[in-house]
């Protein structure tokens, strides 16, 4: 259904951003505040002890890959690290399953064994779910490769965070993709902090978005805090990429509101600080304005919407709390492919 939407809203512009309707934008208030609402309650799962291990919540930056997926087309493939349950849900991934995955569940859609950060869905391109810092760089350059090699039009949006950006295996991918004019659109989901160290104290003075420009890979600093920025500001990277012209690199600036992960107190930057950002920026509350201010919803419609998510959100938690845990026997299943 997902995908579905997204060809419906990247046909309506032969060149660029597409137009948007007032369903469309509908759409988009409701795939934020589907991660928001949802991130939400990972969280109180998380607290009550039903998710275990490593939980990286993507509160805050949902403009980015709800706008980035409103680019998509049918037969791309999407990559990215271990702050994925956002990428999951905006590309139609079942709610339902992914919580079940995330308490462990057979239900899940790594059986219960994937957990938070490894979980897969080949039905609609979603390849992962990373837990080693940039390694999806490298294996998002490959479906790449893939769709060149087969021909199939396809693109792949590789994902990685601000913290991953100096990692050697990066610019090993980036030579690649240079050399064989991949179909590979890079995205850096900068959200000011590689868990607690600023960028600013952990990546050389300089414009994220030109690290490829050694390798003759264009790039672009887009705002992420805004959805309508997102799919304005990346439709130019997306053609370019559709177009045969190889990769391109995008520096999304975003912002995370909670800690980098669930253990992470977050006392490395001020409370003043996320309040002002959540003040000023927040990409649910700008789309709400801009709903409201031009009319194309009133206050009732809204809340209607956010009465919606919080439902399907609910029997998500439900569904993954009845979930059986896998059968020890699962230890022994997809450990091998026969080839």
């Amino acid at each position: 259904m997902a995908a579905t939407r997204r060809a419906r809203a990247a046909s309506s512009g032969s060149k660029g951003a597409p137009s948007l309707d007032a369903d469309q934008l509908e759409q988009l208030y409701r795939d934020m505040l589907l991660i928001r609402r949802f991130e939400e309650k990972a969280g109180q799962l998380y607290g009550m002890g039903l998710i275990g291990g490593f939980c990286h919540l993507y509160i805050g930056q949902e403009a980015v890959v709800v706008g980035l997926h409103a680019l998509a087309r049918p037969g791309d493939s999407i990559i990215t690290s271990y702050r994925d349950h956002g990428h999951m849900l905006a590309t139609g991934m079942d709610p339902k399953g992914v919580m079940a995955e995330l308490t462990g569940r057979i239900g899940g859609y790594s059986r219960g064994k994937g957990g938070s950060m490894h979980m897969f869905s080949r039905e609609v391109g979603f390849y992962g779910g990373h837990g080693i810092v940039g390694a999806q760089v490298p294996l998002g350059t490959g479906l790449a490769f893939a769709h060149k090699y087969h021909e199939d039009g396809g693109l792949c949006f590789t994902y990685l965070g601000d913290g991953a950006v100096n990692q050697g295996q990066v610019y090993e991918s980036f030579n690649m993709a240079a050399l064989w004019g991949l179909p590979v659109l890079y995205v850096i989901e900068n959200n000011k902090y590689g868990m607690g160290t600023s960028v600013e104290r952990a990546s050389a003075p300089g414009d994220l978005s030109q690290r490829g420009a050694a390798y003759g890979i264009p790039g672009k600093a887009i705002n992420g805090m805004n959805v309508l920025d997102v799919i304005e500001g990346c439709a130019e990277a997306v053609e370019h990429v559709r177009a045969g012209k190889g990769p391109y690199l995008l520096d999304v600036k975003t912002y995370r509101y909670r800690g980098h992960s669930m253990s992470d107190p977050a006392k490395y930057r001020t409370k003043e600080e996320v309040a002002r950002m959540r003040a000023e920026s927040d990409p649910i509350d700008q789309l709400k304005q801009r709903l409201l201010t031009d009319g194309v919803f009133d206050e009732a419609r809204l809340k209607d919407i956010d009465r919606d998510v919080k439902a399907v959100v609910g029997e998500a938690a439900e569904f993954a709390q009845h979930s059986p845990e896998p059968d020890p026997a699962e230890l022994w299943t997809d450990v091998l492919v026969e080839a």
